[in-house]
Parts: structure tokens; C-alpha cells; sequence
């Protein structure tokens, strides 16, 4: 059909051509009579190919409706429902007594969670329970609205932008020594704007409080992320546990977050982060009591290979006169438990990731992506230990399967391993990250895998 339409219009410009060499080869004098019949004999064929033109139309628009199947267009849905639930391998050095100290290790139903969210004319929102052995706790509830001029503004409980992602540098199930500081992956009630100009993306943040204590056995801890608490324990003089008659600790009471992160070409996406806040004391003295964090930190990419990198400062300024014994420590807790960090140091971290792995002869797996990944913990106070998380292991997924499979170790992090000295002394032991007076080497085997479904979408 495309050759007859070609021809019939070479048909038509030849004939134009040709009335534009009769009028243009006219001369005064010329035998008007054959002019006038050589223009009727034009005319005629002009009509004769005006006519195959539209029956060659026509007869192409019914092959069309007959040949061309219908364009199926995609129904947006504007809610969607989901969910995952997780199971978890762990062996490692973990003291008499627990369940980890099996020669075989042992499993665990880990996480089962639902989610929805909502995408209607620029009206976004996503809501985020989860549900775990004891406890259970809101992860995301917010609503928003995203527009190209204004960027995206969300409210309710949403993640802080603090770092160059947000999980902060880390892949692993483990994540980095920052989550444990409340650094990375944190979830606070506030307000959320973020816009990009060109290559600059920025975020700016008010959060009134934290996302709240939720269904647990702690007191003040049944929450995801790491967050300021409360708690009716401490430790005396000579570091062993006691009870207090009620709550200790601080909650955070207001706080700002600024992020920019700049992409180029040649260093890859280049940020920073800075984070303020204001402490509210319960039963300590909180006049002037405050918090600040600042990192830099950069995503760069070498062939198959990126790299994450980030280094922070932080600073927790409350009174020495707690009913811990001291300033230099203040209680966190999240997955239904509390302890000790440190209040003042500096968090450098690394994460390397390969994505060069060939998967495509593996009918079971679609993508397998190794990691190397450390972070620690430089306290200010001197007799302080550092706390140290190394993590090597891979990322994989078959579908909606997606699997973790990694090794820790690591000289201060509450999840890996138990064994050591005055383990369970709540100054010199379970706050790892705090005092660190452990002060030994424990390691974790590892495998988390979890099923991501869709109840309606």
C-alpha cells in the first residue's frame, strides 16, 4: 500500500511540474486554442489522480482497522496494597544460653509487614506497619503532594535525609554504626520538602518529635528507628544494674535537617547533611539541652564497581548529673530495647558494591550483588572504646524473593554476638556502642530472606 501511495503522489508532482511548464513556456503570440485544450487535457488527469488518491486512502485506512491490533493503555490504579514476610538464619558467637549458641544456629520468623500506597493527580501517601515477635511497631505513615514546580512536600511519619541515601551507605541487613546512632534510616513526625534544581537535589526538614512508642514490652522502645528514650534503669558507681522509681532519659523535642547532594560527571553525587534539635528531659535536667549532627559524604561509581562513603560528627549536650552517672552517655533504644551510646564522637563509613556478576545462566537468580562494608564509631571521651561493624556478604533476588547472605563482626554492636566480660552490664557491656567495655571481637552468620507480595495494585 506504501508503493501505491508513492506512486500516485510522483503521479501528482509530475503533473504540477508539468501545468508550471505550460504557463511558464507561454509566449504572447502562441496558438491560444491548443494552449486552452493542453490545459482542459491537464485537468482531467489531475482529476483522475485525485481520484485513485482517495481510493487509495480509503482502501488503507480499512486494512488498518482490520491488521492493527488495539492499543491497550495501562490502568493506573491509584492505591496499592503490599506487604512482605521474612525469615532469618543467624550463628554466631553468642554467649550460654541463647538459642544462637547452637552448633546448628538457628531461624526465626523475622518480619511480617503491611504497606499501602496511594499516587492520585500529584496526591501521594504511604502507610507502613510491622510486626515482629514481641513487638510491633508504625514504620511510614504520610501524606503528600508532588509537583515539577514545587517539588514533593510529604507530612506524618517520614524518614530524615541525613547521608548519601536512605539507608545511609549500607546494603547490609546489619546496616552501619550511623543507624545505631539515629543517623540513618530514621523515622520522625514532621514535614519534608524536596526539590531539584538541575543537578542540585535538596531537602528541608522540621520534625516536632520522634515517630512514638508502639505495641512492645520495653517501656519506651517498641519503634523502628533509633531514637532518644526513656527508660526506669540504670547503672550505679561501680557500673551494675539498678532501677530507678520511673522514666529516665530524653525525648527529642523539635529538630531541622537540611540535605543537598550535588551530581557531576566526573566525582559522581557529591552532599552534605546538617541536623539540629532540641532535648526535653524526664526526670534530668534539660535547660540547654540540645543535639547537632553534620556529615559529607559522596556515591561514586568505577565501571561495575560503587562506592558509598560518608563521614559524620555528632554531639548529644546534656548535663553530667543523670541518673546514669554521667553525660557522656544517653539512652537509645528501638526493636523493643534500650541502651547506652556514646554521646559525642565521629562516624566514618565505607560501603563497595560489584554489580558486574553475570546471572543470566542462573534460572533461579536475576541478580546477585556482593558488598564490603565498614563503619565505626570514634568516641570523644578517651577511655571509651571505639565501636567497629565490618560486614561481607551479597545481596540477592529472584523476583519478589530477595535474599541477604553476610558475615559481621564486629567490637561493638549489640547485634552480633554476646560473649565477652560483664556482657550484660548495662555501662560497660550492652552499650556497645557506648562505653564499649566489652571490648571484643564477636561474629554473626547471617541470612535474611524475605517475600515481597501484592494484594492489589
Amino acid at each position: 500500500m506504501k508503493r501505491h501511495m508513492s506512486t500516485l503522489i510522483s503521479s501528482l508532482t509530475l503533473f504540477l511540474l508539468a501545468v508550471s511548464a505550460v504557463y511558464a513556456g507561454a509566449e504572447p503570440g502562441d496558438d491560444t486554442e491548443a494552449l486552452k485544450q493542453r490545459i482542459e487535457q491537464l485537468e482531467g488527469e489531475l482529476a483522475d489522480v485525485r481520484e485513485k488518491l482517495a481510493e487509495a486512502e480509503a482502501q488503507n485506512a480499512m486494512q488498518a482497522s482490520v491488521s492493527e491490533e488495539p492499543v491497550v493503555q495501562p490502568v493506573h490504579r491509584p492505591v496499592k496494597i503490599g506487604g512482605a514476610l521474612g525469615i532469618n538464619y543467624a550463628y554466631g558467637d553468642y554467649a550460654s544460653g541463647s538459642r544462637r549458641n547452637e552448633d546448628v544456629g538457628d531461624v526465626d520468623l523475622d518480619i511480617f509487614r503491611l504497606n499501602a500506597d496511594l499516587d492520585s493527580d500529584g496526591l501521594i501517601g504511604r502507610v507502613e506497619y510491622r510486626w515482629y515477635d514481641t513487638y510491633s511497631m508504625m514504620h511510614t505513615a504520610w501524606l503528600g503532594y508532588e509537583s515539577d514546580r514545587y517539588g514533593t512536600v510529604k507530612a506524618g511519619i517520614v524518614r530524615v535525609p541525613f547521608g548519601p541515601g536512605p539507608y545511609g551507605v549500607s546494603t547490609s541487613w546489619y546496616f552501619d554504626q550511623h543507624f545505631y546512632i539515629g543517623l540513618s534510616d530514621d523515622m520522625d513526625l514532621g514535614i519534608r520538602w524536596t526539590k531539584s534544581y538541575g543537578d542540585l537535589a535538596v531537602d528541608l526538614a522540621y520534625y516536632f518529635q520522634d515517630e512514638g512508642e508502639w505495641d512492645g514490652e520495653s517501656r519506651d522502645s517498641s519503634r523502628y528507628a533509633y531514637d532518644l528514650v526513656t527508660w526506669d534503669e540504670h547503672a550505679d558507681a561501680e557500673g551494675d544494674v539498678t532501677y530507678g522509681a520511673g522514666e529516665n532519659g530524653f525525648e527529642e523535642d523539635g529538630q531541622l535537617n537540611l540535605r543537598m547532594i550535588y551530581s557531576t560527571e566526573r566525582f559522581g553525587d557529591l552532599g552534605t547533611s546538617f541536623q539540629y534539635g532540641w532535648l526535653k528531659g524526664k526526670n534530668v535536667d534539660d535547660s540547654g539541652a540540645d543535639h547537632f549532627a553534620v556529615s559529607a559524604h559522596a556515591e561514586n561509581s568505577f565501571g561495575d564497581f560503587t562506592l558509598l562513603s560518608q563521614l559524620s560528627y555528632y554531639e548529644f549536650d546534656i548535663t553530667d548529673d543523670t541518673p546514669w552517672g554521667t553525660g557522656d552517655l544517653i539512652p537509645m533504644g528501638a526493636y523493643d530495647f534500650a541502651w547506652l551510646v556514646a554521646s559525642e564522637g565521629w562516624i566514618p563509613a565505607v560501603s563497595l558494591r560489584y554489580h558486574g556478576i553475570d546471572t543470566s545462566g542462573i534460572p533461579w537468580i536475576d541478580s546477585v550483588m556482593p558488598f564490603l562494608e565498614w563503619s565505626t564509631i570514634l568516641k570523644d571521651r578517651s577511655d571509651f572504646n571505639d565501636s567497629t561493624l565490618w560486614s561481607l556478604g551479597a545481596l540477592m533476588y529472584w523476583g519478589n524473593l530477595y535474599i541477604y547472605a553476610e558475615l559481621g563482626i564486629s567490637d561493638g554492636s549489640i547485634f552480633v554476638g554476646s560473649e565477652g566480660d560483664n556482657y550484660n552490664n548495662i555501662y560497660d557491656g550492652v552499650g556497645d556502642v557506648g562505653a564499649n567495655g566489652n571490648d571484643r571481637w564477636n561474629k554473626r552468620f547471617n541470612i535474611n530472606a524475605r517475600y515481597y507480595f501484592n494484594l492489589f495494585q
